[in-house]
């Protein structure tokens, strides 16, 4: 039987300065940091995963933050949006809350679907979605954003694409997604049981200009699967069916493959376990830098690469 993802897992994107991007998902949008580390390919750099109180599958949002990167350009062959599940009734709140913060947001989409459009400090396109779905999912209960209002987690990410029909297909053929709908050139595909946390937009467009992938876009989209066994599996299926996989590479929390679509967006599949308490305590999560066994012999040599940073008291549980 052909594997089957469970909905997204996380979505990495490129930031520039660190402690400008651990303050707006901190602080402005109510995110846990629930770990600081690396990235594992160029230790130089921070990875930062922001989420719920654990670090759910599917909460997560994270970010490659190089200092002096230059600007992206959002475009075709890329994910060209992310957005995030808030209740219903929450958008009138959240605009207030933005507004405060000197952030600019625009409100759109239909009554039942509405969603809130922003960029972050690195102009990356975010949107909040409060849809008629009720999203069960335990919030993140900050300082700065009440639970009552808070997000839930991933809602969807949009792929802008040249041929939509392409990565439909591989998304339908080979991550084992669902057509829910279609309308104007765009096409909803969800994981599962649909809904917030297990959707995907396609979007098609053939005259759009291409994107670069550098500050301010995403990097790459992640799917859940629940284990490495799993993986294993998924891994002999994709390259069964012609794609150039990655071999599965241990990232700490979980384990990851890698391969692009047709139309160019690069995707993950991720297993949920280990999970972010493997190296600390949940109430302790984003505290300290978090180095994985092969890295701790260069562990002063990578402090000294990366750029101190403050932790707001917002992360800390009450």
């Amino acid at each position: 039987m052909m594997p089957r993802t469970e909905g997204l897992h996380h979505v990495t994107a490129i930031a520039d300065d660190p402690q400008t991007n651990i303050d707006f998902y901190v602080t402005v949008l109510g995110l846990r940091l629930v770990k600081r580390t690396v990235n594992f390919d160029d230790a130089s750099t921070y990875h930062l995963y922001y989420g719920d109180a654990s670090g759910t599958p599917g909460t997560l949002m994270t970010f490659f933050p190089w200092q002096k990167v230059p600007t992206g350009r959002i475009g075709v062959g890329q994910s060209t949006a992310t957005a995030f599940s808030i209740p219903q009734g929450s958008l009138g709140w959240w605009r207030g809350h933005l507004t405060g913060l000197g952030v600019d947001s625009t409100i759109t989409g239909a009554s039942d679907e509405e969603r809130l459009v922003l960029r972050d400090p690195d102009g990356l396109r975010l949107e909040l979605v409060a849809s008629s779905v009720v999203d069960s999912r335990n919030p993140w209960d900050s300082a700065s954003v009440p639970g009552e209002h808070a997000t839930r987690g991933q809602h969807s990410s949009v792929l802008t694409v040249e041929d939509g029909d392409r990565t439909v297909a591989t998304l339908v053929e080979d991550l084992g997604m669902r057509v829910e709908s279609e309308l104007l050139g765009r096409t909803r595909l969800r994981a599962g049981p649909g809904g917030p946390g297990h959707l995907v937009d396609v979007v098609a467009d053939s005259r759009g200009e291409q994107g670069v992938v550098a500050g301010g876009t995403v990097h790459h989209i992640a799917f859940r699967v629940p284990d490495h066994a799993t993986q294993e599996l998924w891994r002999a299926h994709l390259v069964d069916r012609g794609h150039h996989v990655t071999k599965i590479l241990d990232r700490q929390y979980f384990t990851s493959i890698y391969f692009r679509e047709p139309g160019g967006v690069l995707l993950e599949v991720a297993t949920d376990t280990p999970g972010f308490d493997v190296d600390e305590p949940l109430l302790e999560l984003g505290r300290a830098l978090k180095l994985p066994p092969w890295l701790e012999p260069d562990r002063e040599d990578i402090e000294r690469s990366v750029r101190p940073v403050t932790v707001p008291r917002e992360n800390d549980p009450d």
